[in-house]
């Protein structure tokens, strides 16, 4: 049920507040040893980035390219070696952000069902039956309205969250979220955990590290995100914003989402010189009706990717729905990350299962942090509510398409 990292003066005396203004020696950029292109991948993002050939660090995951990962793999082959190399090398306190490559697996399988579980399950199903019982009892009286019934559906709830902890459900999550908390000392391996660096000003008990990744279906479309993000930043980001909201107006979740994509076609105009199209219908843009897009935000297809964008050079945008980085590797993949890689975006983030609506980074947020001037890794771990959770941030995470401020302003 918990996660345990090593605990080492070391590790202590990262606990500090984060600074920002990424710079490429903060950086260290996994590879995955047994595969010869993922290690290249490396070498050549380091290389492009002023980053030190040593900060390359190798794993042994195996030759073929696969998603996932066992549990038991992750804290072996990937979580471990990360730990003693934190451990060991004195040189690496400084480290702030990990870099994944094409050919490290992107998905961590749940963990197995907590010792002795038959015997905490018992009670807890029995007391599940009860309270479903008492509950259809209640339907059959009309009291659904009661303060009684409403408290009883919420303890069913409770206790079946109970009896998945003990399980093990929804305790898979992306790697690189996992990642993000290797140096954390001790955290429940169950759902999610806050992001520690969302509120950077706080006191940070643990390190946090920020995670990105190169990678899409092929190792061209890898190298090529690195590529992309250096001309755009030497040109400057240039073409059009679209943003696709679906005309929902509350103070539900979704209809709270979809303010904040309006609210982003609003930033934009205020912010940038970008001109804006928006869709403000339960309709999506249609097939190649974005020509030069330079940013996307929307909603709500799941894993039906609409042909609409012909994406600019360091074009930034994420399609907020389930699911949509399941498939990161397949180029034939209706899902909108490896669609919309396919198609030559130059950064994005998706799921690799399930997230739930309020796990995304909010979009008027996110793309609020790029035009503060804050590189792409930057932005994504300012807004992204949780770590060891479902979602991947796809791109180089130097990459800084508004630069306003700090070391990339200059370059």
């Amino acid at each position: 049920m918990w996660k345990y990292a090593i605990l080492c003066p070391l590790v202590l005396l990262l606990a500090s507040q984060p600074g920002w203004a990424l710079e490429p020696n903060e950086i260290l950029v996994v590879g995955n040893s047994d595969n010869a292109a993922s290690v290249r991948l490396a070498r050549y993002y380091c290389e492009r980035r002023g980053i030190p050939p040593n900060h390359v660090i190798p794993l042994s995951l195996g030759t073929p390219l696969r998603a996932n990962i066992s549990r038991a793999d992750y804290d072996n082959r990937v979580a471990g070696p990360i730990r003693r190399i934190f451990s060991t090398r004195k040189d690496l306190g400084h480290i702030k952000c990990l870099v994944t490559t094409h050919g490290v697996p992107y998905r961590v399988g749940q963990r197995e069902p907590m010792a002795g579980y038959d015997a905490q399950l018992k009670p807890l199903r029995q007391l599940l039956e009860e309270e479903k019982l008492a509950i259809k009892e209640m339907d059959g009286k009309g009291q659904t309205d009661s303060i009684a019934y409403r408290t009883r559906q919420l303890g069913v709830q409770q206790i079946q969250m109970d009896i998945n902890r003990i399980m093990g459900y929804e305790t898979g999550a992306a790697l690189d979220s996992e990642l993000s908390l290797v140096l954390c000392s001790v955290y429940e391996l169950y759902r999610w955990q806050p992001n520690a660096l969302r509120n950077p000003a706080l006191p940070q008990t643990f390190k946090t590290l920020m995670v990105s990744r190169l990678d899409g279906p092929s190792y061209g479309i890898a190298q090529g995100l690195v590529d992309k993000a250096l001309v755009a930043e030497k040109k400057g980001l240039t073409g059009t914003a679209y943003i696709d909201s679906r005309g929902l107006f509350g103070n539900d979740a979704y209809s709270i989402c979809d303010q904040s994509l309006r609210d982003l076609a609003l930033l934009i105009r205020l912010r940038t010189i970008l001109p804006v199209q928006e869709e403000r219908t339960a309709a999506l843009f249609a097939s190649g009706s974005c020509p030069q897009t330079a940013l996307y935000c929307g909603w709500y297809s799941v894993q039906k990717y609409v042909d609409a964008f012909e994406f600019a050079e360091g074009a930034v945008g994420f399609h907020v729905a389930s699911f949509e980085a399941v498939n990161l590797h397949d180029p034939n993949s209706p899902q909108w990350c490896p669609a919309m890689l396919k198609r030559g975006i130059t950064a994005t983030l998706g799921p690799v299962a399930e997230p739930y609506l309020h796990t995304f980074p909010e979009p008027k947020a996110f793309f609020g942090a790029l035009f503060d001037g804050h590189c792409l890794v930057e932005a994504y771990y300012l807004t992204l509510p949780f770590n060891s959770w479902q979602l991947i941030l796809i791109g180089d995470p130097l990459y800084t398409p508004f630069p306003k401020f700090g070391p990339q302003a200059e370059k």
